[in-house]
């Protein structure tokens, strides 16, 4: 078996819609998604020292470097943005987009972008999906429901005496 060219089955591109306008954000270097996913480490250890009370004076981006994390996240769609004019939270919530898909996931990325850059949207978004996996498991999981497990116990006798037989 051969290696095929990555290019052909990595859709590393990322397409951004925003009243009407696609913006195409390309994929990063090399050198840039390394420098992206050392900040995913700072923000996850931002996120513990937050927990644990811990000062976050040292860990936190200042401003230079947050439009610095935009602007490498973006690349060259960072300047269009700029051009088109768009509002700074679009600007800001597609800058942190970028950065979560170069750095963490397309998955990840999408529910930042979603959610319109909101926690408390994202944090819905997972409960919706929590819910909705654990409905599809019990209806796609014949042995995971409760329905099923009451059922044997009706017929306990009979469906004991069957494995016992079967062992």
């Amino acid at each position: 078996m051969a290696f095929r060219d990555l290019s052909e089955v990595l859709d590393a591109g990322l397409s951004l819609p925003y009243k009407g306008k696609t913006y195409d954000v390309a994929p990063v270097d090399a050198e840039t998604g390394l420098r992206l996913q050392r900040l995913a480490e700072v923000a996850a250890h931002a996120a513990k020292a937050a927990e644990s009370g811990e000062p976050l004076d040292e860990i936190a981006l200042d401003d230079a470097e947050e439009v610095d994390l935009y602007r490498d996240a973006l690349g060259a769609t960072y300047d269009e943005m700029l051009a088109d004019r768009v509002p700074w939270p679009v600007l800001k919530v597609a800058g942190v987009t970028a950065w979560l898909d170069a750095a963490v996931s397309r998955e990840a990325a999408e529910a930042y972008w979603n959610a319109a850059g909101s926690p408390e949207a994202s944090a819905g978004n997972r409960e919706t999906r929590r819910a909705a996996d654990r409905s599809t498991r019990r209806q796609g999981s014949a042995s995971g429901t409760s329905r099923t497990r009451k059922a044997p116990a009706k017929t306990a006798t009979r469906g004991r005496s069957s494995s016992t037989t079967g062992r």
